[in-house]
């Protein structure tokens, strides 16, 4: 545990050190995101009988959730393998499974600092309410944790920053801007609505929303299953990677 707890804690200064652009950086830009959406659309769509601005900061917050819990893990691999720090995690007998924990807990971290963030940055320009707040930390802990175990996966791949951007770019970026963070499924076309049902970020996003106004467009319970499911699937592989100690020790 102690190995697990100094690996945690290494991670967590890497971005508070640099708050300013991992933390302070993500809020400025969904701020932008709401205001820029939020002017132009606020007084002419409503989602489920809620105003636009208050549907879209739920989506904002979990998008950065989600897109910062994966930055940290991903960004902290890549750069520990290029600069050959790496070997100084991997030296110690410390066990496959603890550095799992400590990468994903310390991404989850700054997802949900980002998240919270966000949260307070956005609630003066619309208004919020919360009728179900588990399950809001529910699938914030969930989603960060999902992406911040995507995020080592993509960091233990990558052999250069090129490959990172593109795993971001063409995966990470896509399943996000696409899983209703600005709109409702259901306004879409019947094939793109299909589409996004096989989306785990559109489950991520509508069961957040879900605890902030108790409407969504798919079950929370189910869309609970879905990612559970796939935080199972996702953690399980990045185990496994590290075990075999893929691009890592070999």
């Amino acid at each position: 545990m102690i190995g697990f707890w100094t690996l945690f804690y290494k991670e967590l200064l890497r971005f508070w050190k640099v708050a300013f652009q991992t933390v302070g950086a993500p809020v400025l830009t969904a701020l932008l995101y709401l205001l820029i959406f939020g002017h132009v659309l606020d007084e002419h769509v409503q989602v489920h009988g809620v105003r636009y601005t208050s549907f879209l900061v739920p989506g904002l917050v979990m998008m950065q959730v989600l897109q910062n819990a994966f930055a940290n893990s991903s960004s902290s691999l890549i750069q520990a393998k290029i600069t050959g720090s790496i070997v100084f995690v991997l030296l110690p007998p410390l066990p496959y499974s603890a550095f799992f924990g400590a990468y994903v807990l310390a991404a989850l971290a700054r997802g949900l600092m980002v998240g919270a963030g966000v949260l307070l940055a956005t609630v003066w320009f619309a208004e919020m309410k919360v009728v179900a707040p588990l399950w809001i930390l529910t699938f914030a802990v969930i989603g960060g944790a999902l992406f911040g175990a995507l995020g080592m996966i993509a960091g233990i791949w990558s052999e250069k920053f090129d490959q990172l951007a593109a795993f971001q770019n063409f995966l990470i970026m896509p399943l996000t801007m696409l899983s209703g963070v600005f709109y409702s499924i259901y306004t879409l076309p019947a094939f793109w609505q299909s589409v996004s049902h096989y989306n785990p970020v559109f489950y991520m996003i509508d069961g957040f929303r879900y605890g902030f106004f108790g409407v969504s467009d798919v079950a929370p319970e189910f869309s609970l299953g879905v990612v559970f499911a796939c935080f199972v699937a996702v953690s399980m592989l990045t185990l496994n990677l590290l075990k075999r100690g893929w691009k890592l020790r070999t």
